[in-house]
């Protein structure tokens, strides 16, 4: 059964009442074509402007498409590695290889779950040090037989849990980082729900960011910042809007590089459209990463981040 935001349900109360008129067949063709122009009209411009706040409810849409969706449609012949070797496997990132439009890739994928029990074995998508350590031991694999990464973008944050502080998070986090900022191969991070903060920014240290029209991507969540700025959830809302989260702000800031489109209504509404964007725009920025050399691709990523966050001050 679809779950619907509640934003969702004004727009399926008038489409369930134009579907009524058309069954009663009252009412002449004509006019329930241009009832049904007027509400398409409405829908657009309802959808063009979202608030962040809601951009943030599409991102964590409990049907939008997840990481093992677009593994299961974009790649081929998807081969998972386990384990950190160090102490485990976590579950909350998916990492091995694959091809893609016929390019052997190293794919690693934050997975948020779908049931409840799905949830729980990937820890509703907060990465442990035993996912990070695995995906950049996998990684790694990718840098040393040349072969490009994609990363997929889900998750909250990183775990927060007392466990994961003393397996040492921090440092898993900041090694990713490290690591991923003197990779030879290149890399593309798509952010297809949430990014949040360090657990997001861990495996996304790429030449190219990518992020769907109605994701998401924050030093904190909106909860978060409330919380700690106004001591209340009610402050939700302002604090979606201060933090600056959505694709249009972040491209317009130089901290992404590109949109992918989404579906009028957002990704969950159609899943083969919005893996043919995917698809588009990540075989496009490939192409382009593909014709730089090693040493090349290190400067490409180094300048990348260093011009984030610069600005100039008036006299």
């Amino acid at each position: 059964m679809a779950v619907l935001l509640e934003f969702e349900k004004k727009v399926e109360r008038l489409r369930k009442k134009i579907e009524e008129l058309k069954e009663k067949g009252k009412h002449d063709p004509q006019v329930i074509r241009e009832i049904e122009e007027k509400f398409q009209k409405k829908i657009e411009e309802f959808y063009s402007n979202l608030t962040p706040w809601d951009k943030v409810l599409l991102a964590r849409h409990p049907d939008r498409p997840h990481a093992i969706d677009f593994i299961n449609n974009v790649f081929e012949e998807f081969v998972e590695l386990h384990g950190d070797r160090h102490c485990g496997d976590g579950k909350a990132i998916i990492a091995g290889f694959a091809y893609f439009k016929g390019i052997p890739v190293c794919v690693i994928a934050q997975e948020k779950g779908r049931d409840t029990k799905d949830k729980i074995t990937r820890n509703f998508g907060m990465p442990t040090p035993e996912d990070y350590r695995k995906a950049l031991r996998v990684m790694k694999l990718a840098e040393k037989f040349g072969k490009p990464i994609i990363t997929l973008v889900d998750t909250p944050g990183a775990f927060p849990g007392i466990e994961a502080e003393e397996h040492g998070q921090s440092e898993a986090i900041a090694k990713n980082l490290l690591e991923m900022s003197k990779m030879k191969v290149p890399i593309i991070s798509v952010i297809i729900g949430e990014g949040g903060s360090g657990g997001a920014l861990a495996i996304s240290v790429a030449n190219r960011l990518l992020m769907y029209e109605n994701a998401v991507y924050s030093v904190i969540s909106p909860e978060g910042c409330a919380a700690i700025l106004w001591q209340s959830q009610d402050k939700v809302k302002e604090a979606a809007e201060a933090l600056k989260l959505t694709s249009k702000y972040l491209k317009e800031l130089g901290i992404i590089d590109d949109i992918i489109p989404e579906p009028l209504e957002g990704a969950h509404k159609d899943y083969k459209f919005t893996f043919k964007k995917f698809e588009e725009y990540v075989e496009k920025h490939l192409k382009e990463l593909l014709k730089m050399s090693p040493e090349e691709l290190k400067e490409d990523r180094y300048r990348k981040f260093r011009k984030i966050g610069s600005y100039q001050s008036q006299e």
